[in-house]
């Protein structure tokens, strides 16, 4: 592989990276906002599996705290580090997905296109070296799964989500419940459940506990 490489799209990243999911000797770290790393639920299927039949290493993931939003992520989470997998949830969301390999190759995705997103995969020593510093930064300062899971993080799911984006869009009421397909007063009552949720006693202390959390 050339020390740097421009992809296109899930599917063609896991065609041309699958030597690497399944070359993994060492360590495997991921760093992602959330664990829907690929859009694509077969994508992230397929790169779990081989991952998998790589044999042994480290896996260390490190997570936004939004990606303890939905129980069943929780749930793997859980189970990876039952399994032997060292998880820490970041002190801030983490914009963009990494993966590095063994120190050796380092994966790194861009922003969310119509065409599928773009991904730059490199060998270049100083290029993975660089990436990995920044990994070791942040993962030094991020928090211990078990740990933040007993600081209560609020549980959230994929309609209280959705409202979350919405009051920070600055819609009124009125639109934003046209826009999410509700009855006004459904809207209101999801607002007043949010609220709750986040121990907020106001639509901007939720904002700012959402954006604390990582969840905005």
């Amino acid at each position: 592989m050339a020390e740097i490489v421009t992809i296109r799209g899930d599917l063609e990243l896991l065609t041309r990276t699958e030597h690497l999911f399944s070359s993994v000797r060492e360590e495997f770290i991921c760093a992602a906002r959330d664990l829907n790393t690929w859009p694509r639920p077969g994508a992230r299927q397929a790169a779990r599996a081989r991952l998998r039949k790589s044999g042994g290493h480290q896996i260390r993931k490190l997570l936004s705290p939004a990606a303890l939003a939905d129980g069943r992520d929780r749930e793997h989470l859980s189970e990876l580090v039952g399994k032997g997998a060292l998880v820490r949830i970041a002190a801030t969301a983490l914009p963009h997905e990494t993966i590095i390999i063994d120190r050796r190759f380092a994966i790194l995705a861009g922003l969310n296109a119509p065409g599928g997103r773009e991904y730059t995969v490199t060998t270049a020593p100083t290029l993975v070296g660089g990436v990995y510093a920044l990994f070791e930064a942040a993962w030094e300062t991020a928090t211990d799964l078990r740990a933040f899971l007993r600081g209560e993080q609020p549980e959230l799911d994929a309609e209280s989500r959705t409202v979350l984006r919405a009051l920070g869009s600055g819609a009124t009421d009125e639109t934003a419940a046209r826009e999410l397909g509700m009855s006004l007063r459904t809207y209101r009552r999801r607002v007043a459940e949010l609220l709750d949720a986040l121990d907020a006693g106001s639509r901007f202390q939720a904002g700012v506990r959402a954006g604390e959390l990582g969840l905005g």
